[in-house]
């Protein structure tokens, strides 16, 4: 369902990559966040503007912080390891992490780079619904 999302939100209603990962992840984890606090990741979009991060893992990484953290970072252990497998599932799927190199391999015209933004959030997908999945069983 969440690639689905995606695909509306970055091909139909035109949304950079961050706001569309954090606005599809909204909808189908139903994170509750208003339409003032998706526009935060509007920044990330296009690796901050200037081909670093690319957005899909920055509005991934909102994504599992709005799930995971407790009070705050610190006080939430399970971030940093949720993060780096994020990151590090995605390096080994994609070869990158840079929006500049992942555009450079991935940008498709019309499209541009929906494969690079479905891949992150399937990626994210499978660590949400574990992570849910193992906290049920604690409960």
């Amino acid at each position: 369902m969440l690639i689905e999302k995606i695909e509306e939100y970055y091909i139909k209603r035109n949304l950079n990559c961050a706001e569309t990962m954090l606005s599809a992840a909204n909808d189908v984890y139903q994170l509750g966040l208003d339409k003032n606090a998706l526009k935060m990741a509007a920044g990330f979009g296009g690796g901050m503007y200037v081909g670093s991060t690319c957005g899909a893992l920055a509005g991934g990484i909102m994504v599992i912080g709005r799930l995971f953290v407790e009070d705050n970072a610190h006080g939430s252990p399970k971030l940093k390891g949720l993060v780096r497998e994020f990151l590090q599932r995605y390096h080994e799927k994609m070869g990158e992490v840079n929006c500049a190199n992942l555009k450079a391999k991935y940008y498709k015209g019309e499209v541009r780079c929906l494969d690079v933004v479905k891949e992150a959030g399937i990626i994210l997908d499978e660590i949400i619904r574990r992570e849910l999945n193992s906290t049920k069983g604690t409960e």
